[in-house]
């Protein structure tokens, strides 16, 4: 089943609520909610206090993107703090992945890795056993409306592979230049669930830019 997560940054961040609520009515499974420090990423956005304000407002599936340095101190906190449903930390950014993943685990929320562009998606290969979703990023990580990197496909078929001859359920998820287009090729090469910022939150119909990506 292939699954939506709009990216909470392309919203109107002035009614970050009633956006929530208005994609969940359009029909999105989640809402992607990208964390940055300005340290591991050339960029910064929300945290904690952030989150934690529009759980109050929302039920939605939160997906946490933490590109952050040293996630191992901050896991805990995304899910007792902010509701996070599904935490992905990035490969590049700790040396305590196990704990990361135990961290989530504890709490019975779903546990997930990204790699950066450069980064070969073999290094995810020890971990996959023990992760919920993988996340190919198909752009460089830190800034929205980039261009869809379609040399990351080849990432995204050699995971499903993997995935598929170990006999595991592991969702993989793509982020960056997703649309109506770069969906369909995402889709076809095996990720099920999909990112998405200015291609749903811009669009006149909600709803359909959805129905699109699906």
């Amino acid at each position: 089943m292939i699954k939506i997560s709009p990216s909470a940054l392309a919203c109107d961040l002035t009614k970050m609520g009633e956006e929530l609520n208005e994609i969940k009515l359009a029909g999105a499974d989640m809402i992607h909610l990208d964390v940055m420090d300005g340290v591991f990423v050339p960029n910064s956005s929300f945290g904690l206090a952030v989150l934690e304000a529009l759980r109050k407002k929302s039920d939605m599936f939160f997906d946490v993107h933490l590109m952050i340095v040293n996630p191992e101190k901050y896991v805990e906190r995304y899910i007792t703090e902010c509701g996070a449903d599904l935490v992905t930390f990035h490969l590049e950014a700790t040396d305590e992945v196990d704990f990361c993943i135990d961290t989530i685990k504890k709490y019975g929320k779903k546990a997930a890795i990204s790699i950066k562009p450069k980064t070969p998606v073999e290094a995810v290969y020890p971990y996959l056993d023990r992760c919920d979703m993988v996340l190919i990023m198909t752009v460089e990580p830190g800034f929205g409306g980039q261009s869809f990197m379609p040399d990351m496909l080849d990432k995204v078929r050699s995971l499903r592979g993997e995935i598929k001859r170990r006999n595991l359920n592991v969702d993989i998820q793509v982020d960056g230049g997703i649309n109506a287009t770069t969906a369909k090729l995402a889709t076809e090469a095996g990720a099920n669930v999909l990112v998405a910022g200015s291609a749903v939150f811009k669009a006149t119909n909600r709803k359909a830019a959805i129905d699109a990506l699906r």
